[in-house]
C-alpha cells in the first residue's frame, strides 16, 4: 500500500496507476544506467596478484612473498603466513610490511634464509575495506614440486558457527531497526493517537531491543568473525580493544551510543507525548520529537553507511549520504507497514485518515527508494554481464521483482483503503458506551452493611468486567467490517513481502558488489591464473660474422602459457651438430603493453644445450623473443622472433 498517495474526487484508481506507471519508468532507468560504466567501485577487496606466483616454481628461494590487493585492506601479524612442505612456518611471523605505492596495495612477508626445495603454501587473510572478512592460499614450488603435508581448512573467513551468529545478528539489527525508525515516524506523522495504545508501544520498544541486541552480540563476536572463528574469542579484551580500534568496531560503539539517545526519545514519545491532551502542546512537542528523532535515526543509519560498501570505493562521499536516505526510506515504508498491520489486527482505533496519511508517506519513500537504488545499482554492478553473471547482481534482480510485487499488492490495499469510511470507529465507540453500562446495569447491588474493604474490591471487579466486554464488543464489530477485513489481509500480503524484501537487501549488504567481482575475476587470470596455450617452438638461424660464427637456435617453451614456463635452447653448428658457445642470452618482449625486456639467461645443461626453469610470462599476447649468441671475444649477434604465448 506503500506505493500510492492518497487520491481525491471521483477517480480512485487514476492516482494508482500514474504511481505505478511512474515507479515502471524509475526501475527502467536502473537497467538502463547500468550500461553507463563508471570507474572501479571497490568493495571486498579480492587478491590481484602475488610474488611469486600461484603455481609458480622458482629456482632459488625468495626472500619474501608478497601479495597485491584490489582494494586497501586491514592486516595483523598472521595475515600472510608461507608454511613450508612439513606444514611449519617459513616466514619470519612478523607483521606484513607495506609495500603499496600509488595505486597499488601490496604486503609482504619475510622468508627464512636457506629454504629447501620443496612446496610451500601460503596462507592469507586480512579484512577488506568494507568490513568483510577475506581469505585464500596458494602454493609456489622452490627447485621442484614436493609432497605437502600442509592441510588448510576449507572454511572462509567469516565462516563457520560464529559466522553463522554473527549473520543471524546482522539480520536482526536490520530487522530492529525498520520497526524501531518505522513505527515511531508511523506514529508522529500518520497515527498520533498511537502513540497511547499499547501494541504500538511494543512494537517499537522491541524494535529497540532487538538492535540493540543485535550490535552488542555483532561487537563481541567481530573480533572471532574476523579472525579466530571461536566463540570463546568474543570475551578477550585485547581483541575487542584490537576491534575498538577499526572503523566497523567505531560504529558498532557509535550505534549503541546513539540507541541510548532513542532510549530517551521513546519514553517520551509513548510517556509526556502520550498523555498530551492540549493541542497546540501536542503540535510542539510532535515537532521536537521528529527533529531529534529524525537526527538519531540518521545517525543510526549511517553506523551502516560508514561501514560498509558505500564508506569504499568511487564517490565515497556522495554514496555514503545516499546510503544513508535509502535505509531511511525502507525504514519508513516497511516499519510503517508493520505498524499499520498491527494496529489493523491489534487495535480498532485506527481511522481511514490515518491510514491514508501512511499511503503518502510510504509513496515518497519508494519515489525515495527508486532515485537510492538507481545510483546504487549504477555504482556496485556496472554492466549487463556483472548483473546477470554474478550473485550480487542476480540479488537485485530478485530485490527489483520482490518491489514489484509489492507495489502490486499495495495497489489492492490502496483500493480497500478508498472504500475504508470511520462509521466502524463510530459505531464501536457507541457500543463502547453501551457496554461500560451494561455491567452497572446488571450487576448485583453491593449490601449497605458491606465494609469499606469490600467496595473497592468490587468496584475493581466490575471494572474488569466492562473492560473485557468492552473489548469483545470492540473486537466484533472490528472483524464484521468487511473494508477493515479486506485492507488486513492485504496489507498482511504485503508484510510478508516485505520480509523477504528486507532479507535479501541484508543479504546485498554482505556480498561481493557485482563489478568488483568482476574486475578481481579478470585480474586474478591476468595475474595468477594461467592462461590457455601450448608449447612455443622456434628456430631461428644466425651468423655472428667469424670463424665458426654460423649455426641455428632452436628454442622450446613449455607450456606456453601465462604464468611459470621451462626453457630449452639448442645450438646447432652449420654442420647439425650440436654448438658450444661462450654466452647465451634471451629477452622477452610484450610492445603492445609495454612489458619488458624481461631478461633470461639459461643455464648450460650439457654440449649445445641450455635450460631455464620458472621463466615467468605475466600475460597472454604476442611476444618478441630475442636471442644474443657470442661465439667469440667480439663476434655476437641478436636475432629475434615474435610467437604467441598464452
Amino acid at each position: 500500500m506503500s506505493a500510492t498517495a492518497p487520491y481525491a474526487g471521483s477517480s480512485p484508481i487514476r492516482r494508482p496507476v500514474a504511481a505505478a506507471a511512474l515507479l515502471a519508468a524509475l526501475v527502467s532507468l536502473v537497467f538502463g544506467l547500468l550500461l553507463a560504466g563508471a570507474g572501479p567501485a571497490s568493495a571486498h577487496a579480492a587478491l590481484t596478484g602475488s610474488d611469486p606466483q600461484d603455481g609458480a616454481v622458482v629456482d632459488t628461494a625468495p626472500k619474501e612473498v608478497t601479495l597485491s590487493f584490489s582494494e586497501a585492506i586491514a592486516v595483523g601479524d598472521d595475515s600472510i603466513r608461507v608454511l613450508d612442505p612439513s606444514g611449519k612456518r617459513a616466514d619470519t611471523e612478523a607483521e606484513p610490511r607495506d609495500l603499496s605505492e600509488g595505486g597499488t596495495v601490496r604486503y609482504g612477508v619475510a622468508l627464512h634464509s636457506g629454504l629447501p626445495d620443496g612446496t610451500y603454501t601460503v596462507a592469507w587473510q586480512a579484512i577488506s575495506a568494507d568490513s568483510h572478512p577475506i581469505s585464500g592460499a596458494f602454493t609456489f614450488s622452490i627447485g621442484a614440486p614436493s609432497e605437502t603435508t600442509v592441510a588448510l581448512s576449507s572454511q572462509e573467513a567469516g565462516g563457520g558457527p560464529v559466522g553463522v551468529v554473527y549473520d543471524i545478528a546482522r539480520y536482526a539489527a536490520y530487522g530492529g531497526f525498520v520497526l524501531l525508525v518505522g513505527g515511531s515516524a508511523f506514529v508522529l506523522v500518520c497515527w498520533r493517537g498511537g502513540a497511547s495504545a499499547l501494541p504500538m508501544q511494543r512494537l517499537v520498544v522491541r524494535g529497540w531491543l532487538t538492535l540493540t541486541a543485535a550490535t552488542l552480540v555483532m561487537l563481541l563476536l567481530r573480533n572471532p568473525y574476523t579472525g579466530s572463528g571461536k566463540f570463546a574469542d568474543a570475551f578477550d579484551l585485547v581483541g575487542l580493544q584490537s576491534v575498538l580500534d577499526t572503523k566497523p568496531g567505531a560504529a558498532l560503539v557509535s550505534r549503541l551510543l546513539l540507541l541510548g539517545a532513542a532510549a530517551l526519545f521513546i519514553a517520551v514519545l509513548f510517556g509526556t507525548y502520550a498523555r498530551r491532551e492540549d493541542e497546540q502542546e501536542r503540535k510542539d512537542l510532535t515537532f521536537g520529537l521528529a527533529v531529534g528523532g529524525g537526527v538519531v535515526a540518521a545517525g543510526i543509519a549511517a553506523t551502516w553507511a560508514m561501514s560498509e560498501h558505500a564508506s569504499t570505493g568511487i564517490q565515497a562521499s556522495i554514496a555514503m549520504p545516499v546510503d544513508v536516505a535509502h535505509l531511511l526510506a525502507v525504514a519508513a515504508w516497511l516499519g510503517g507497514l508493520a505498524s499499520l498491520l498491527v494496529a489493523l489486527y491489534r487495535t480498532p482505533d485506527i481511522g481511514s485518515a490515518s491510514v491514508r496519511r501512511f499511503s503518502a508517506v510510504a509513496f515518497g519513500s519508494v519515489v525515495v527508494l527508486a532515485a537510492t537504488g538507481i545510483y546504487q545499482s549504477w555504482r556496485q554492478v556496472g554492466s549487463w554481464s556483472a548483473l546477470t553473471g554474478t550473485r550480487y547482481g542476480q540479488l537485485l534482480i530478485i530485490k527489483v521483482a520482490l518491489i514489484a510485487v509489492l507495489l502490486a499488492v499495495a495497489w489492492f490495499s490502496r483500493r480497500w483503503t478508498g472504500r475504508l469510511t470511520d462509521t466502524s470507529v463510530a459505531s464501536s465507540g457507541a457500543e463502547e458506551e453501551d457496554a461500560a453500562t451494561e455491567p452497572e446495569n446488571t450487576a448485583p447491588a453491593a449490601p449497605d452493611e458491606a465494609s469499606d474493604d469490600v467496595a473497592p474490591e468490587r468496584a475493581a471487579q466490575l471494572a474488569r468486567q466492562r473492560a473485557v466486554l468492552t473489548a469483545t464488543k470492540k473486537k466484533r464489530i472490528r472483524d464484521a467490517d468487511p473494508e477493515r477485513s479486506g485492507l488486513r489481509r492485504s496489507v498482511l500480503a504485503e508484510a510478508a513481502v516485505a520480509v523477504v524484501l528486507l532479507a535479501v537487501t541484508t543479504m546485498l549488504t554482505s556480498t561481493e558488489p557485482g563489478r568488483t567481482e568482476e574486475e578481481a575475476a579478470g585480474g586474478a587470470t591476468a595475474a595468477t591464473a594461467p592462461a590457455a596455450g601450448g608449447p612455443v617452438n622456434l628456430s631461428m638461424p644466425f651468423d655472428t660474422g667469424g670463424r665458426n660464427g654460423k649455426g641455428t637456435v632452436r628454442i622450446d617453451i613449455g607450456p606456453g602459457r601465462t604464468g611459470s614456463n621451462d626453457l630449452h635452447v639448442w645450438i646447432d653448428g652449420s654442420d647439425g651438430e650440436p654448438m658450444d658457445v661462450p654466452e647465451l642470452k634471451l629477452a622477452l618482449t610484450l610492445e603492445t603493453k609495454d612489458i619488458g625486456p624481461l631478461p633470461v639467461v639459461p643455464d648450460r645443461l650439457a654440449e649445445g644445450h641450455w635450460t631455464a626453469s620458472g621463466v615467468q610470462i605475466p600475460m597472454a599476447g604476442d611476444w618478441k623473443i630475442d636471442v644474443t649468441v657470442r661465439t667469440s671475444d667480439i663476434d655476437q649477434v641478436t636475432i629475434g622472433k615474435n610467437a604467441k604465448i598464452g
